[in-house]
């Protein structure tokens, strides 16, 4: 399982930076489809590939496996606004929030296993198996992210005009 865990972390980190190119991409209105497509196939695989990781499969469903099913839907719902839609009329809107939500939530998993796994963040905010991190700094670098995405989902939902994706 090592090794499926460290593709899968790759697979994660790849997503993440490809997702935050096209973010910043949504917010200068390029299209951007080559990362655009990397960004949105390798987060649902990400997504796909957490569910195979234990503990679900030798015991139970996890909160992050409740957010990678969520992500799959989104994601879904991103890939028919953008590829089935071509971002026509409704469409538009809809891709970026879900694509970007989408993306939040890998960041926002990211956060969670940064304070489990590294040690310098653990001392930070201490986890008590089963329970995920706490305290006042991790809640403030959870805020931090949610309102930079939140900022971010607005800003691109105004400025991402594409003139064609394709």
């Amino acid at each position: 399982m090592t090794t499926l865990v460290l593709v899968h972390v790759i697979i994660s980190l790849i997503a993440i930076v490809a997702g935050v190119i096209v973010m910043f991409g949504l917010l200068g209105s390029r299209a951007m489809p080559g990362l655009t497509a990397i960004f949105l196939v390798l987060t649902i695989l990400t997504n796909a590939t957490g569910f195979v990781i234990p503990p679900l499969v030798t015991e139970k469903l996890l909160p992050s496996h409740i957010i990678g099913g969520l992500s799959l839907v989104l994601l879904a719902i991103a890939c028919i606004a953008l590829y089935a839609m071509q971002l026509k009329g409704a469409w538009r809107p809809v891709y970026v929030v879900t694509a970007m939500v989408s993306l939040y939530l890998n960041v926002f998993v990211l956060v969670i296993q940064s304070f489990l796994k590294v040690p310098a963040l653990q001392a930070l905010a201490p986890a008590v198996p089963p329970n995920p991190p706490s305290g006042p700094v991790f809640a403030v670098v959870q805020g931090i992210v949610l309102v930079f995405f939140a900022v971010v989902i607005i800003g691109a939902w105004r400025r991402f005009r594409p003139v064609t994706f394709a």
